[in-house]
């Protein structure tokens, strides 16, 4: 991409208020300079940066998936399992991916499963490992 390119889309970017909304259990943004597929294709590949909009009362004791990126998880007896990684949409529920080193562990996150997820600045989830979970 040209370096002019990416100077106009942060001119552009800087002025320009987003439409965000969601998407299939995700987030999605228009941004207003660039709303037709021809258009957003110029931009691939850039860094998308804005504001963060002060986040309603629902939003201070919920988390989106990119929160939960790097929460560490702990069994009650304060077994480490891993940090959060990853996260993905099921049809039913969200799984996350715990890693810890080259050991992966798949955790449902289903109110059987999770059992607290401590505020923003402690950035630890306690889980019930339901049988077999946490076999190899």
């Amino acid at each position: 991409m040209k370096a002019s390119t990416v100077l106009e889309a942060r001119r552009r970017a800087a002025n320009a208020p987003s439409k965000v909304q969601a998407h299939r259990r995700r987030g999605s943004s228009q941004l207003q300079y660039w709303n037709t597929r021809t258009a957003a294709e110029s931009i691939v590949g850039c860094l998308a940066a804005y504001r963060r909009m002060p986040s309603p009362l629902w939003a201070r004791t919920s988390f989106t998936h990119h929160e939960m990126c790097c929460f560490r998880v702990l069994t009650p007896a304060g077994k480490e399992i891993g940090t959060i990684r990853e996260t993905f949409p099921t049809g039913s529920n969200d799984v996350w991916i715990a890693r810890d080193g080259t050991v992966s562990t798949y955790i449902p996150v289903i109110a059987d499963v999770v059992r607290k997820i401590d505020d923003r600045s402690a950035r630890k989830v306690t889980i019930e490992p339901m049988e077999g979970l946490l076999d190899l």
